[in-house]
């Protein structure tokens, strides 16, 4: 067993949906066992002065990233940070936090892999790509119900970010090990969020669960639900697999089978009564859906720093 805390990268732009999936992960690997840090503590300075400067979240010269770099690698080894503060209620910093790493490490934010340094201190790395108009929507409901903006002002800012969204933040995209596009079902983009598909990217650049051996026995019952196929990600081969919103829980359940019985010490991964929040999702007026990509997505990643404890034997 490594004696290391293993730590977890998700990356991805404003609202893409990192928390939600970072939620199902903690709960399954233990709250007490998680440390949970933002890389938006990270800002150089504060809304005012971005508003002042006229510099948006998303640039680096708008982050410490040597501090964060520094951080993570302070982290990896097991050793303490003091942890800057940022509030995104009030735009202001708060003291800084004195934390020391548990069992897992998830750092989750938009520019976690921005520099070498950084990259090189996480044992699995993910990218969240949602279609564009999806992750406006994401962000214009967040924004509004918590961060007291109109929606309005959500889509100016949205569209003051794109530039930077593009040459910063989707780049990192190529660092990740698995790339994760939740999306709606024929572009419905009304689609409510516990119906959403998901497609995830599986690059060779970590092991991945072997789900061939399900489809090559399957007869077909999964091809209206779940596929498997081989693409190109950012002029690379990879692995896609695609999990529908209608995916019943008997055909998840299978590919689940597939992760335990690769981890046989660790079946309590798949025990959905103790796991509660695995999959759970938001719906469109505050109702709270389960959704089965969601739940096969955080368990998958779950499967990954599982493994990493044990250095992918």
């Amino acid at each position: 067993m490594m004696s290391r805390p293993i730590i977890l990268g998700i990356v991805g732009d404003s609202a893409a949906g990192k928390t939600t999936l970072t939620k199902g992960i903690a709960q399954v690997l233990g709250p007490e066992n998680v440390t949970l840090i933002c890389t938006d503590d990270y800002h150089r300075y504060d809304r005012q002065q971005r508003a002042e400067i006229g510099i948006t979240a998303l640039h680096p010269d708008c982050n410490h990233l040597d501090i964060m770099q520094q951080h993570l690698s302070l982290l990896r080894t097991g050793q303490p940070i003091l942890k800057p503060v940022y509030s995104h209620k009030t735009g202001t910093f708060d003291p800084p936090q004195y934390i020391k790493p548990n069992k897992f490490v998830i750092i989750e934010g938009l520019l976690g892999y921005s520099t070498r340094g950084a990259r090189d201190s996480y044992d699995v790395k993910v990218y969240l790509a949602p279609p564009e108009p999806l992750r406006a929507k994401w962000k214009v409901k967040r924004d509004t119900q918590k961060r007291g903006y109109t929606e309005e002002q959500v889509l100016v800012e949205l569209e003051k970010r794109e530039p930077d969204s593009e040459q910063f933040i989707r780049p990192q995209r190529q660092w990740s090990d698995i790339v994760v596009s939740f999306y709606p079902p024929n572009g419905q983009i009304d689609e409510t969020n516990g119906h959403l598909n998901v497609r995830l990217v599986l690059r060779p650049t970590i092991p991945h669960p072997d789900f061939t051996q399900i489809f090559r026995s399957d007869n077909g019952s999964f091809e209206s639900a779940i596929r498997l196929g081989l693409d190109r990600d950012m002029g690379k081969p990879v692995d896609v697999l695609e999990v529908d919103g209608h995916a019943t829980l008997d055909q998840v359940n299978k590919l689940e089978h597939i992760m335990c019985s690769d981890m046989p010490y660790l079946k309590n991964i798949c025990d959905r009564e103790s796991n509660p929040e695995l999959g759970k999702v938001a719906g469109t007026t505050g109702e709270i859906l389960q959704s089965y990509p969601l739940a096969l997505t955080q368990l998958i990643i779950t499967y990954h720093m599982l493994k990493a404890t044990q250095g992918y034997q």
